[in-house]
């Protein structure tokens, strides 16, 4: 139901779809609302996964997330979940969440300043360097870049993800090396270049770059097209999701 990193010694955790009681295309543990399963069976899932964690439901951040770089500051659990892609917290007791199948989730934390974060990373956030804003936003609530620990749980991997040349052009536009990306042998519809993009190896590279030492960053190194995993690609969009949390 739940892996976590050697690294964080906060709670946490990388949902999978193992247990749980949707069914259909949602079969397994699907943890969101949004994706068209039914309503009561999501919050039974959330209820069991959150007690493996010894959490409650109450105790949950979510956000809307829109593929941004915005990064929400949780002083406590808001109303309403806000329009955000990260968020960051000093607070005890509250667990931050985010919603995936497919991209990348990251979870954060500097133990010594009390300081966590999530932060959802598909390719429209990781360009936008959503983990440098999210680790900006940490160091303003007292964190240090070289005390962070990361951790980059299942997303798809490379092989499985093919993606146009403006993509490209916008992660060299935002300054990620040609290394995150291996050119395809499939062309698109129309013709252009396809392109494998490796996105743990560029927030991975990301994280390094703006100061968090590379042996406290962990990979998961799982793809989510793999049969554990809810993926949207592999799925044509008909899945369920999974949460990454992190909680002090």
């Amino acid at each position: 139901m739940w892996q976590s990193s050697p690294l964080l010694k906060a709670v946490h955790g990388f949902s999978n779809r193992l247990g749980g009681n949707s069914v259909a295309v949602y079969q397994g543990l699907n943890l969101s609302t949004r994706v068209g399963d039914l309503e009561s069976t999501v919050l039974e899932n959330r209820r069991i996964a959150l007690a493996a964690l010894n959490l409650q439901p109450e105790q949950v951040v979510l956000l809307r997330q829109i593929h941004s770089s915005t990064v929400f500051v949780a002083g406590a659990v808001p109303a309403e979940p806000p329009i955000a892609d990260a968020v960051v917290t000093a607070q005890k007791g509250i667990a931050l969440v985010i919603e995936t199948a497919d991209c990348y989730p990251v979870l954060l934390e500097d133990k010594t300043a009390g300081v966590i974060a999530a932060a959802h990373c598909g390719w429209r956030g990781t360009a936008g360097r959503i983990l440098e804003q999210t680790v900006q936003n940490m160091v303003t609530l007292g964190a240090s870049t070289t005390r962070i620990q990361a951790a980059i749980g299942p997303g798809i991997c490379a092989a499985q993800y093919e993606v146009r040349m403006d993509v490209l052009e916008r992660f060299l536009e935002m300054g990620f090396p040609e290394t995150s990306f291996m050119q395809s042998e499939d062309m698109s519809e129309s013709g252009s270049r396809l392109f494998h993009l490796d996105l743990a190896a560029a927030n991975r590279w990301l994280l390094e770059k703006i100061g968090v030492p590379k042996k406290q960053i962990w990979v998961s190194g799982q793809c989510s097209t793999e049969t554990p995993f809810f993926s949207y690609r592999r799925d044509h969009g008909q899945t369920g999701r999974m949460w990454s949390l992190i909680s002090q």
